[in-house]
């Protein structure tokens, strides 16, 4: 069995010593290491984090030669096992890499474990060298002893991320399935177990979505891991999540967490929970049910695809609805979440620019390398891609049909794998009368390839929701993203296409020192200032180490408005009775 030995070979200079040993190589035995990890759409090159790179078979050094950036060729002779031994820099505290320290370690084996070329079918073994006193250590990967695990390929070896060090940890059952919580770097005060009776019910709806509800008398079938494990690392600042077959590695800022003794639900924790429930639900939507393009997944290029607005959009959907549907916020919360992509959308000039479909393709080299211009020029999948999902539940609500049942159809008809555009519209049309299935495949079009707005104030109106303009925020009004620092006072992030920013000249980098001949040093002085009025003003600022003054014209109406929804009083009958299926208000 091909074995990778994991040692920490010196905490205080975050490395870790990585041995390959792999039985029977070929002769010019090419090994590699990924370039990118599933679920995170960006080139990383792990691979120069690696250092010392030695071989041998049994007392004979072997030569490797090093063909790219990521691939080395070794000169074996003869049967006798390869052992490949080198050190990895271990320092980042995302969730995509590895990380290394006196008090932790955690990695994904994509940025620590070399693939042996034509050998990635075979099982995998990972063992685990000697850790400090006190330390533990949290997987989904199958444990075969204290700290030597085993996958069936190198695909699921690296599907598995690890955690090490001294953390909290407790476990529940969802729909009969076993469930751990594994909590790092969390206060004294850090309250275990509501994290965990919160996550019950989130669990136990999203299974329920993708196998359907109980039902007496009958099995439900189960979900497709035995075992699942939520690996949260707390932080002072810090968010994000990536999701693997059985597990998901998730980065929160600590004071989000729960404490014990506090009432109520703060917006961090709503947050918190709403990145627990995205990540959950991609172990249906994008581990199992993938776009056609990852099969099989390529680790050593990139892998466009125009789908990720429906593996990714929809899931941003679904993560905080399945918040409601667990109880754990009500609906007015729910539609101020809501809120959030609809005001992201409209504040959004790119969204002319770019359809979600081509912002899904883009991913690689958009999405993930976003610059000062990415606001004019891009639209987010995540965010357009949300609006669309619940664009398209609440078409089929109209119809008499949801987007659950699409879903749980997609999932039994491709088994819980690859899927193409056409899959997928085929089971959102499904059962629908001709007519029915005609418009919706226009409007899917239109909404998935088009760059034209979103009909979302219809479509909430009619699910006896209420859209109200609200007074427009300063980056509305004139056009401006604006950031704040100790050393750079208020600095330009960036500026909207078309605004009145734009027309004054203002560019990104741009430090705004004072308004009339009044000092700006803070946001709220800028706010102050600049959100009120359409008289012209006088703008001073720095830029290049150089005092200009701009005048500047605000509009006479904001370039897009924002959005607040609350329920409609007295919504048709129809609409009620689409409101209550949809949020059983």
């Amino acid at each position: 069995m091909i074995e990778h030995r994991i040692e920490i070979a010196d905490a205080h200079a975050h490395q870790y010593r990585v041995t390959l040993r792999l039985p029977a190589p070929a002769a010019g035995q090419l090994l590699s290491l990924p370039v990118w990890i599933p679920g995170s759409y960006l080139v990383r090159d792990f691979a120069r984090h690696l250092s010392a790179l030695t071989a041998r078979q049994g007392r004979r050094p072997v030569e490797l030669t090093q063909l790219d950036k990521t691939t080395w060729r070794a000169a074996c002779s003869g049967r006798a096992a390869l052992v490949v031994s080198f050190l990895v820099y271990a320092f980042d505290t995302s969730v995509r890499s590895a990380f290394l320290d006196a008090q932790r370690g955690f990695f994904n084996a994509s940025s620590l474990c070399l693939c042996a070329e034509g050998r990635q079918a075979e099982p995998q073994q990972l063992v685990l060298g000697r850790l400090p006193a006190g330390w533990r250590v949290a997987t989904a990967m199958r444990a075969r002893g204290a700290q030597r695990f085993e996958a069936a390929d190198y695909a699921e070896l690296i599907d598995h991320p690890f955690e090490l060090g001294a953390f909290w940890h407790g476990s529940f059952t969802a729909a009969g399935v076993s469930h751990e919580l594994v909590v790092a770097g969390a206060l004294p005060s850090f309250d275990g177990t509501r994290l965990l009776s919160d996550l019950v019910p989130i669990c136990e709806a999203q299974i329920a979505l993708w196998h359907g509800a109980p039902v007496r008398g009958r099995r439900r079938a189960r979900p497709p891991f035995e075992r699942y494990v939520f690996l949260l690392n707390a932080v002072e600042d810090g968010y994000g999540g990536l999701e693997h077959r059985a597990s998901t590695a998730l980065l929160a800022a600590r004071r989000d967490l729960p404490r014990r003794g506090q009432a109520g639900t703060s917006d961090g924790y709503v947050t918190l929970l709403g990145l627990a429930s995205h990540e959950y639900f991609h172990a249906w939507n994008v581990k199992r049910l993938m776009p056609r393009e990852f099969a099989p997944i390529d680790l050593s290029r990139e892998q466009a695809t125009p789908l990720l607005w429906f593996f990714e959009g929809l899931t941003s959907y679904y993560d905080d609805l399945m918040l409601l549907r667990a109880g754990l916020v009500d609906v007015p919360r729910y539609l101020r979440l809501l809120a959030r992509p609809l005001n992201g959308l409209l504040g959004t000039p790119g969204r002319h620019v770019q359809s979600v479909a081509e912002a899904s393709f883009d991913a690689w080299t958009k999405h993930y390398k976003p610059d000062e211009n990415s606001v004019n020029a891009t639209v987010s999948y995540y965010t357009k891609g949300s609006l669309v999902a619940l664009l398209i539940d609440l078409a089929l609500r109209q119809l008499g049909r949801t987007l659950d049942a699409a879903l749980r159809r997609l999932w039994q008809h491709s088994g819980g794998g690859p899927v193409t555009e056409d899959d997928i519209v085929a089971a959102l049309c499904a059962d629908l009368p001709a007519a029915a299935a005609s418009t919706l495949r226009k409007q899917l079009q239109a909404w998935v390839h088009g760059r034209a707005e979103l009909p979302l104030g219809e479509a909430l109106a009619q699910a006896g929701v209420q859209v109200r303009d609200e007074p427009a925020t300063l980056a509305a009004t004139l056009g401006l993203r604006l950031s704040e620092g100790a050393l750079t006072g208020v600095t330009v992030k960036g500026v909207l296409r078309g605004s009145a920013a734009e027309r004054a000249g203002l560019a990104a980098g741009d430090e705004l020192l004072a308004v009339n001949g009044w000092r700006l040093r803070r946001l709220e002085d800028a706010r102050q200032w600049l959100a009120g009025g359409t008289q012209p003003f006088e703008l001073l600022l720095s830029r290049d180490q150089r005092l200009l003054g701009l005048t500047v014209q605000p509009p006479a109406r904001p370039a897009a408005p924002s959005w607040s929804l609350t329920l409609a009083e007295r919504p048709t009958a129809g609409a009620l009775a689409l409101r209550r299926g949809w949020l059983g208000a």
